[in-house]
Order: C-alpha cells, then structure tokens, then sequence
C-alpha cells in the first residue's frame, strides 16, 4: 500500500517517527529485568529484512528462536514493532501472547490469524491494521530506513488477556511481571540504498 507513497512524499516526512522511546520494551511500567537472547537464522541483529518477509515479497512472518528463558516464567509474548512510523506511535506488526515458557522458535510463517489461538495455548493478536498476524512491513518510499524491533518478554504469574489480544492490553498486563526480555532488529525502506547484511543470528542481549 505505501509503495504508491511518491518519493518527494516520504522524503518530506523524514523526521516524523513516532520514536524508540514509545517501544513496549521501553515502558516504564514494565520495571527492570533481565536480558534473553532472540535472534533469526534468516538476517543478523542491525540488517536489513529479506524480501521475502516484507510487502514487496511473499509477505511472511520471519523465523525467530530464543534461548535463556528464566526458571519461574509462565508465559513467553511477542511484539514487533516499527518506531519510524510516520505516526504518533510505532505501527504494531506483530503480537503474540502466550508463547511457551522455555527456549523454543516460531517458524517461518507462524506468525498468522490463529482466531481464538491453537491447542498449544498460544494466541496470534491484533496488529496496528486491527488484523490477526504478521502485517508485512511497508514503508513509505522515500523515507529512509525503518527500524523492525522484535520484542520478546517472559514473564511471570499475572492475568491473561483473553483472544486475539492487542498491544495496549499486552503491555497492561506485563506490568510489573517481565522476568527477561530480548529485542532483535530488523531493517527496511524503499527509494534508499539498500545493502543487504550478512545472514546470522546475532541478538542485542
């Protein structure tokens, strides 16, 4: 959709982003914790997205794996987003909410609308466009590079947050209880030069 966006369009919005600061991770209310480490075997922590997984290509969730859950997490919960967004908040790509509480992966394509969830309890939620499942990153042409942070919580006993749960409702029920959390990297744009990094599974921790 914002492929259409005309270049002179995007360069004009360069300095409107909503801004690292709004991230879930960064939110004050989730208290301190530890790191856990989150990574892809399809791009390295900093590099830019395949094709493959954006709005220019097939449009696919990319694989993830992560290692060093902490003993006594309950629940694992994923939020991807993007806080270059010429918007007031970061666009919200992905949710998913009670993910497994120990090392584990989400294969290349997981991230999809599951309804009220699958037999394994975990529960794909709502992105910005009000959709279950992975909204494929689409920047503006023109605008620069875009930022896709992968976030990965574990957290301890709380409530839960029923089906199909969006990011507001996630990040009020993370309050107080995020045991470790990992973030990875993703990059995009269109109109820019677009180098493509090395493939690794390299995680900021």
């Amino acid at each position: 959709m914002l492929e259409h966006v005309p270049h002179w369009l995007g360069s004009a919005l360069k300095g409107l982003r909503a801004g690292v600061g709004k991230l879930a991770i960064a939110q004050r209310e989730l208290g301190t914790f530890e790191a856990l480490h989150l990574a892809s075997p399809a791009f390295a922590n900093g590099a830019r997205l395949p094709e493959r997984f954006t709005a220019d290509g097939e449009g696919v969730s990319p694989p993830l794996f992560w290692t060093g859950v902490p003993e006594g997490t309950e629940r694992l919960a994923l939020i991807v987003e993007d806080p270059d967004a010429p918007a007031p908040q970061p666009l919200v790509h992905a949710v998913v909410w009670d993910l497994p509480p120990e090392d584990g992966e989400l294969k290349e394509g997981a991230i999809r609308a599951d309804g009220a969830g699958d037999r394994g309890g975990t529960d794909v939620g709502r992105n910005s466009f009000f959709g279950e499942g992975w909204l494929p990153p689409d920047p503006p042409t023109g605008h620069g590079p875009h930022n896709y942070a992968f976030q990965l919580f574990a957290l301890g006993p709380g409530p839960d947050v029923g089906d199909s749960p969006g990011r507001s409702a996630i990040v009020r029920a993370m309050a107080g209880r995020v045991l470790a959390a990992g973030v990875l990297t993703g990059t995009y744009s269109r109109g820019e030069e677009a180098p493509v990094g090395p493939i690794g599974a390299v995680a900021a921790t």
